[in-house]
């Protein structure tokens, strides 16, 4: 099971995206808030038991200081994957970005780009998948859907005429 988490209602319109592409590939996932400042002892509890509950990876979703996922990082043994989201408080999200992948050696957080919460979800089910031969073969499944749709594309610009056209 994965365990995605955020530090306020606010991200959930970019945190659903990780939900939505684990339940594509029909992983078990619960979803909730855990503020680092304003419930720190949530977070705390959260962080220091998520690996009894039988939780696999933790994403974890963030804005503005975007301390979350590194203090859920410092406190469990599992991995977790940082989503820095651009918030209503935020320097265009650098401030996220930069707090979430600037960690300290021996406290990793693996950190996608802004408000990118289903390659966030792709990650930890990529995580799974390495021991899980079901989770690993909807992986290839997904990534041929993806070669797939990039040829239509590439396909219908042969049909328009474009194929090997150069403009001289």
């Amino acid at each position: 099971m994965i365990s995605i988490i955020m530090g306020s209602d606010s991200d959930l319109a970019v945190m659903r995206q990780a939900a939505d592409i684990l339940k594509k590939f029909e992983i078990p996932f619960d979803l909730t808030i855990v503020s680092a400042h304003r419930t720190p002892e949530r977070m705390f509890d959260f962080a220091t038991n998520a690996h009894t509950r039988g939780i696999k990876v933790i994403i974890a979703g963030a804005g503005g200081a975007a301390h979350l996922p590194g203090m859920v990082a410092s406190l469990s043994p599992l991995p977790v994957i940082g989503v820095p989201i651009k918030s209503s408080n935020s320097i265009d999200g650098w401030d996220s970005v930069l707090s979430i992948l600037q960690m300290p050696n021996g406290v990793p957080v693996a950190t996608v780009a802004l408000n990118a919460a289903k390659n966030a979800g792709i990650l930890a089910a990529q995580i799974l998948g390495s021991s899980d031969e079901a989770i690993r073969a909807k992986m290839l499944d997904y990534m041929q859907e993806l070669k797939d749709a990039v040829a239509v594309k590439y396909n219908r610009l042969d049909e328009m005429g474009y194929e090997g056209y150069v403009k001289e």
